[in-house]
């Protein structure tokens, strides 16, 4: 049977209040909006954005104590529809619950759609909590019904908030006689994550054995060294690294990218999860600047996928350099972005006559096809004819990234289409 002694430190120093949380002084802090609900005892849905160990779940039990309202969990990575049905299903017998998601972003359209009705008539008060953009990973009818706060990184001063909270009133720590000497390596090593800063004193805590335990910056990169092969490959430090990975060769930094690399290969990460998300990258951030960059990624994965471990490591190796080194341009994904919104907001514009496929006599009579411009017939293979539905026609969606290659293509598209898209 396990105690409170069993459970993490960070789990153990879970405010209760809003009086003992640190941070987040936008949001909690005097007259702001979630002080407020606290101090009158409401909550409304929202989702909350912001990165790992900044206090959302924690705002979300807190805010439903205060409000009381039974407070069910949920995990976007292991629930379903039918977890979300048994919840409105609860909420239908026992009145009004709140519902908090941990990273909502991992529900599928489905998954989210199944919540709307019973957020719509106040059965559930639902709280989100997401690492990405909710604008892009959460549906509209949801999001519409919700709003949405940002979570900043905990500043030095939050964290060392933290910290003394811990050594003054943890049991545990209070036993082990923990005196914090230095915290800079603990603040550094943290990232602005309150709970990984818990989880490295504990460890730092736990390694050493004599009483009392007297933190150091030497102590703690020490431990931290010797513990920096344990890789969770399914846990935050996988999407911290992979992240940090691919962030680097975006910022065009090789020597960021080489160190990220490295550590995932250390811990035993998939070498063709990497090669993946560099096939990724090298669409969405280097794109047409550079179209030899998906050429290269598209032959790094067949090659780690022929070599397989350790051989592949220098071919992910080139690649990332080549990917960092690059220049680079987001025009073709922002241009998908952009078509992505037009069709969803403009619904099934009518595809012109013209441009329509006519197999049968019957289309032929309905003028499918009829004044098409065949390109080839015309003078430098271009005719000035309309491509896009009527209601759309001068829409821009494609602007060209400002690097050599798409230079030459916004000249070519200027001299095409000057008079109709103002290139």
């Amino acid at each position: 049977m396990s105690t409170v002694k069993d459970m993490p430190l960070a789990e153990r120093l879970r405010p209760k209040d809003l009086d003992t949380f640190a941070g987040q002084q936008h949001l909690v802090g005097k007259g702001q909006v979630l002080r407020r609900m606290y101090e009158q005892g409401q909550v409304t849905s929202m989702i909350f954005w912001g990165p790992p160990g900044t206090g959302k779940t924690t705002l979300a039990n807190i805010l439903a104590a205060k409000a009381g309202l039974p407070f069910v969990s949920l995990s976007a990575v292991t629930a379903g529809v039918k977890d979300v049905k048994e919840t409105i299903q609860l909420a239908q017998k026992s009145g009004r619950i709140l519902l908090f998601i941990d990273e909502i972003h991992r529900f599928n359209k489905a998954q989210q759609d199944s919540l709307l009705g019973a957020v719509e008539k106040g059965l559930i008060t639902l709280i989100g909590a997401t690492t990405e953009n909710p604008s892009f990973e959460v549906i509209r009818a949801l999001l519409s019904r919700c709003q949405v706060y940002v979570l900043e990184p905990f500043t030095d001063q939050d964290l060392a908030q933290l910290l003394q909270q811990a050594v003054e009133k943890d049991a545990w720590l209070l036993e082990r006689k923990v005196h914090l000497e230095e915290t800079t390596a603990l603040l550094r090593l943290s990232g602005g994550d309150g709970r990984k800063l818990l989880n490295l004193l504990e460890l730092v805590v736990q390694t050493v054995g004599t009483i009392p335990v007297v933190v150091t910056d030497q102590l703690v990169e020490e431990v931290v060294h010797s513990r920096m092969a344990a890789y969770d490959k399914t846990g935050e430090m996988h999407y911290d690294l992979v992240s940090a990975f691919i962030k680097s060769m975006r910022g065009s930094d090789p020597n960021a990218a080489m160190y990220y690399l490295a550590r995932m290969l250390e811990g035993g990460e998939d070498p063709k999860f990497i090669a993946r998300r560099m096939l990724i990258l090298a669409s969405e951030d280097i794109g047409n600047a550079n179209p030899n960059a998906l050429l290269l990624a598209t032959s790094c994965f067949q090659a780690v996928t022929m070599l397989g471990y350790p051989e592949c490591m220098l071919t992910l190796s080139q690649t990332a350099i080549y990917l960092a080194a690059s220049v680079k341009s987001n025009a073709a994904y922002t241009a998908l972005q952009k078509a992505r919104k037009l069709a969803r907001e403009q619904g099934d514009q009518p595809v012109p006559l013209a441009l329509r496929n006519a197999p049968t006599a019957l289309m032929k009579d309905m003028q499918y096809g009829k004044d098409y411009q065949y390109a080839h017939d015309f003078t430098g293979n271009f005719t000035h004819m309309e491509f896009l539905p009527e209601a759309l026609s001068g829409t821009v969606l494609y602007e060209p990234g400002m690097n050599p290659r798409e230079e030459e293509m916004r000249k070519r598209l200027r001299e095409l289409w000057k008079s109709k898209y103002g290139y």
